[in-house]
């Protein structure tokens, strides 16, 4: 019980690879297209800006509504159908000879939101104690995905022109298809859909729940930083006599030295129970990047910013999604990391539009200064966060026929040694509880529900 059986394994492993090869393929733009977009017609650095956060105003409308339809017409369809829109969008920006018609090939590509469809058909092959395992390695896929893509995205814009960076995306998209294809196993049961997909009756109150919004916010501005930086970093690098095709030279070493400060911040906070402050520690550590970056007149001054920055961009990017997880109430899992996650895509959206006004109007220095004043203002709402104490969720069926009953077994369920939250969906049958693992007694929780299923 304690290991992945071949099924999560082969699961794990396969929709990593969905995930990490679409991420790629986004990822690598980031590092050239503010140096390869000068070829296309109408460049400028506002458009540089919108095509390069295109992708995520799509990404954002449709994530929550690909997770519904994945409920209704199976995860693999949808899959599908989302990678080929990312295929179309890849080669219709290919083809492309103006950032016009690049930035409706990235707005094709966001169409293809499969991320709530992943994420649920994980849910789906997996045992509930074994599944924070799988999200983890899908998580992890994405992170290599990016540092990976800070390498490549160089080289091949120098080899094959921004061109081959999108025909090379759009190969990756079909690779992922055959592995959804092949590879991806269909699940026969779904899991319950609360926990994994976003439910509409749930969305207004995920919305009007303080704390959550504070991480929604959290994780737009995070994400709207990485791609307005993105805007105005390559041509200043540039500048500094770095040619394009060895921009990879700086990204490589400082991601990797990144995990090495991240890692053991991590490890103490969690030890130490002291996340909210290393939270606000890793914010301010974004401010004092973007500081730096306003002011840096040498390479070795970017390069000491984009340390400081992915310092704090890769613990926060770990911990925004654990802390959503543990705030999120009970059996509600699923429409909280719904809007999270369409936070996080129209941040990439609002940070191409902002850091492609600011270096049109300003100039690319002026980016870095703007966005030091939105850290400081992320800075203020972080400062009002809970930290929830941590807890575990389960969820065991029920047969309960009306609302009276269901409200009594949860009334019984609340009042158990260690139980946080309890919700019961009449429609699913379900019973989903947040617990301290310390104190909870599952035995009791069980015994309840079979009384009350009888």
């Amino acid at each position: 019980m304690h290991q992945l059986n071949s099924l999560e394994k082969r699961a794990a492993i396969a929709l990593a690879l969905v995930f990490s090869t679409r991420m790629l393929g986004l990822f690598m733009l980031l590092p050239v297209f503010a140096l390869y977009g000068k070829e296309l017609v109408g460049f400028s650095p506002l458009w540089i800006g919108l095509a390069i956060g295109a992708y995520g105003l799509t990404q954002a409308i449709l994530q929550i509504p690909f997770g519904w339809l994945s409920d209704r017409i199976g995860r693999h369809k949808v899959m599908l159908l989302g990678l080929s829109l990312f295929v179309l969008g890849s080669v219709v920006a290919a083809m492309a000879e103006s950032v016009y018609m690049v930035t409706l090939g990235r707005v094709l590509q966001g169409a293809g939101a499969i991320a709530g469809a992943v994420l649920a058909l994980a849910a789906d092959l997996t045992r509930e104690e074994q599944r924070p395992k799988v999200m983890a390695i899908i998580g992890g896929s994405i992170g290599l995905s990016f540092a990976l893509a800070m390498v490549l995205g160089p080289i091949l814009a120098r080899w094959a022109g921004l061109s081959g960076v999108f025909w090379f995306t759009a190969v990756l998209a079909c690779a992922a298809m055959l592995i959804v294809a092949f590879l991806v196993p269909h699940s026969v049961s779904r899991s319950a859909g609360a926990e994994t997909i976003a439910l509409p009756q749930s969305l207004a109150s995920m919305l009007a729940h303080g704390q959550l919004l504070r991480l929604d916010v959290g994780v737009m501005l995070l994400h709207l930083m990485l791609t307005a930086m993105f805007v105005a970093l390559p041509p200043l690098l540039l500048k500094q006599q770095l040619a394009a095709e060895q921009h990879w030279q700086v990204y490589l070493p400082v991601l990797l030295l990144s995990f090495v400060f991240m890692v053991p911040m991590m490890i103490i906070a969690m030890r130490r129970q002291q996340e909210k402050r290393y939270f606000l520690i890793n914010v301010l550590l974004l401010v004092i990047a973007m500081l730096i970056s306003w002011q840096a007149a040498t390479l070795w001054g970017f390069v000491l910013a984009l340390l400081v920055f992915f310092i704090g961009f890769n613990y926060l990017e770990a911990s925004l999604p654990a802390m959503v997880s543990r705030v999120a109430p009970a059996g509600q899992r699923g429409s909280a990391m719904g809007i999270y996650s369409s936070s996080q895509f129209l941040g990439a959206f609002f940070g191409g539009l902002l850091g492609g006004t600011l270096a049109q109007q300003f100039g690319f220095s002026a980016v870095f200064a703007g966005l030091a004043l939105i850290g400081l203002v992320w800075l203020a709402i972080a400062s009002t966060m809970q930290v929830p104490a941590r807890s575990q969720r389960l969820s065991l069926p029920v047969s309960v026929t009306t609302e009276q009953q269901a409200n009594q077994l949860a009334s019984k369920l609340a009042a158990l040694v260690g139980v946080q939250e309890v919700t019961i969906l009449l429609a699913d049958q379900r019973c989903y509880l947040k617990v301290s693992s310390q104190q909870f007694d599952l035995a009791q929780a069980q015994s309840l529900v079979a009384n009350g299923n009888q």
